[in-house]
């Protein structure tokens, strides 16, 4: 009987940690999401991204985003390992864009 309750206790700890580690990969996704829409934001904000470097930021990220909503919707609102890594190469490209953007000799005319 002891060893059939550790045994689930056990059991209960892996099955609640595996959980957290998979929502803390979610949640990675969005708060990368959220912390670029601020660079955006704030390069609009500051002019340092034109109307149409901004157009286009915002069009890659609406298809990043509309493909995370595909992917989740197809397996029951997760998104798998090799998903969850071309979202992240998707998200760091895009990244790296912004960067790109906001730092050329392009500026938002006043």
């Amino acid at each position: 009987m002891k060893r059939l309750v550790i045994t689930t206790v056990i059991g209960s700890l892996l099955l609640a940690t595996a959980s957290f580690a998979q929502d803390d990969k979610e949640g990675k996704i969005q708060q990368r999401k959220e912390n670029q829409q601020q660079r955006i934001g704030n390069g609009v904000k500051n002019g340092s991204l034109t109307a149409g470097e901004t157009s286009k930021l915002e069009h890659q990220e609406s298809k990043v985003n509309k493909e995370v909503r595909t992917d989740r919707k197809a397996n029951g609102g997760n998104l798998t390992n090799n998903q969850k890594a071309q979202v992240n190469q998707q998200q760091n490209k895009l990244s790296k864009e912004i960067y790109n953007d906001k730092h050329n000799a392009a500026k938002q005319s006043q």
